[in-house]
């Protein structure tokens, strides 16, 4: 197991020992650190999405607003 060392503020240290009290801190910091590990993942897969979404759109024609509002009536009943 490795050990890690990070500065903290001191009031972030006294409210997270206030929090976790009685609780294995390191397993707790493991945990906050996966899911940080998890969110930044999902934030590079979003972003990786949006750049293949705007590069399809500029692959595709344009479309009016004229088209789009008789698409749309075009669906009404």
């Amino acid at each position: 197991m490795a050990t890690v060392n990070f500065s903290v503020p001191d009031n972030v240290k006294e409210l997270f020992n206030a929090a976790f009290a009685h609780k294995n801190k390191s397993a707790i910091i493991a945990e906050l650190m996966l899911e940080a590990v998890e969110r930044e993942k999902q934030l590079v897969r979003r972003a990786e999405a949006i750049d293949r979404m705007l590069a399809r759109r500029d692959t595709k024609p344009s479309v009016t607003e004229e088209e789009i509002r008789a698409a749309r009536e075009a669906g009404r009943p």
